[in-house]
């Protein structure tokens, strides 16, 4: 099979393409800019553009298909040459489908633990030798890459995320497929630009539900308030299997997860990754892991890249950074890691990313999510407003939404940087959460910083 992607360098796309590729597939592409770590990756497999730009030319007729990734405009020329041509043209989630629809789907769906819980049922399997088709949305350990598939295997587990499919097709990716096997970890506003409104982006999530095949299950967490309203209101003829926290403790640093065969010490920590630990125990039950195997194998999982990443310790200090961004995430990640080092003063910062972080409007949502801090830190650049064309954010504003009249508001990155060195960090929990990175910080500086 011959197959082109539009806009390969994307995190997502370079994986699939490196996916096919080793599944022995013609693949090429193209990009107008790549950055790392997918530059590396895909000149480490011969995938890389020789030159960056759009080639109409490169469009031919022996092409069997052409992969369109989010970075690509409708105007794209090498878009436009495909449908000249009449070359059949997927999403990534439409791809993905029509590679696993001869396969039991596995689809892991909400506003926050999406990544960290199929990352966890990717370990449990991988640590008992079952080999699946996946795709994931971090990078793991033991993986190669976040997307895997075969001709054979009988399971495909997807991460399925709510945003856009492609420039052309406006539908959330986890509409597209169809899982026998769901879950749904929670439901927390998110992605404005796209969503504008909270009951708008709830309906993504009742449709998701909706689109389980018949005779399918779901579980869901039955402490959000919002999924178990999505979940019981659907009149899908599907099974309906709920899970919650289980129980835990913290001892000297140490979570320990009370298991029908006592307490076992685990590597993560904090209630929503405990919560995220029960649903990925009920999918991998559904996949043919006992639950004795599913505690041994999770005792050893370590995290998501990115998700409570645990870069820089000494005997005084620990800092750790996190993908959290949204206000929900950001409560919750700030709690876990006092609740983990209780004795240590957190210093949490947060850097205001996004489209719907940097929005006056939704900006109130962030209500209470760094009140276990002890202090609050927040960073943003004025610059990422004017290219979002949003209107300008005073440090008035971040007090009045985070409602703390101490939060720290820095907006140079350079001023920052000067913080984090002149800090005093003893006896400290640092934690640095963002989807970005604080306008260039190098997070393996911060190490130098103890």
């Amino acid at each position: 099979m011959r197959v082109h992607f539009i806009a390969i360098g994307g995190s997502a796309m370079h994986n699939l393409a490196i996916a096919l590729h080793q599944k022995g597939d013609n693949v090429t592409g193209s990009d107008d800019v790549i950055f790392e770590p997918s530059k590396s990756r895909l000149e480490r497999h011969g995938l890389l553009p020789i030159t960056f730009g759009w080639y109409p030319d490169t469009i031919t007729e022996d092409i069997d298909a052409i992969i369109l990734g989010m970075h690509a405009k409708e105007d794209n020329p090498e878009l436009l040459k495909a449908q000249a041509l009449g070359i059949t043209i997927y999403s990534y989630p439409e791809f993905l489908y029509e590679q696993s629809k001869d396969k039991t789907r596995v689809v892991i769906g909400g506003s926050h633990g999406k990544t960290t819980i199929t990352s966890m049922i990717l370990h449990v399997l991988h640590y008992h030798d079952r080999s699946v088709d996946y795709m994931v949305g971090a990078q793991l350990e033991g993986f190669d890459t976040m997307v895997h598939i075969t001709d054979t295997n009988d399971f495909m587990v997807l991460e399925g995320d709510e945003y856009l499919s492609s420039p052309i097709d406006r539908r959330p990716k986890f509409h597209l497929y169809r899982p026998n096997i769901a879950l749904l970890s929670g439901i927390a506003w998110d992605h404005i630009n796209v969503f504008p409104t909270f009951e708008n982006y709830v309906e993504q999530f009742q449709i998701f539900v909706d689109s389980i095949v018949r005779g399918g299950s779901i579980n869901y967490n039955e402490e959000d308030a919002e999924v178990l309203q999505v979940v019981t209101n659907s009149e899908n003829q599907i099974r309906k299997i709920p899970y919650t926290t289980p129980a835990y403790r913290v001892e000297n640093g140490e979570t320990l997860l009370m298991t029908p065969e006592g307490e076992m010490p685990i590597a993560i920590f904090g209630a929503h990754n405990l919560s995220n630990l029960a649903g990925a125990k009920w999918v991998c039950q559904h996949m043919g892991i006992d639950e004795d195997e599913f505690y041994e194998a999770i005792a050893s999982f370590s995290g998501a890249s990115k998700r409570l990443e645990k870069i820089a310790e000494n005997e005084q200090t620990v800092v750790y950074k996190d993908f959290a961004h949204s206000p929900s995430k950001v409560a919750a990640t700030t709690k876990a890691v006092k609740e983990q080092y209780s004795k240590k003063e957190l210093v949490a910062c947060l850097e205001l990313h996004t489209y719907s972080s940097l929005n006056t409007e939704f900006l109130q949502q962030y209500a209470g999510a760094l009140d276990a801090a002890d202090e609050a830190v927040v960073f943003y650049s004025p610059a990422a407003l004017e290219i979002k064309q949003l209107a300008p954010i005073s440090a008035a504003d971040i007090s009045a939404a985070f409602g703390r009249e101490d939060v720290i508001v820095y907006t140079d990155p350079v001023a920052f940087k000067k913080y984090l060195e002149t800090k005093e960090f003893t006896n400290t929990a640092l934690l640095l959460m963002s989807s970005g990175n604080y306008g260039g910080l190098d997070f393996d500086q911060v190490k130098e910083l103890l």
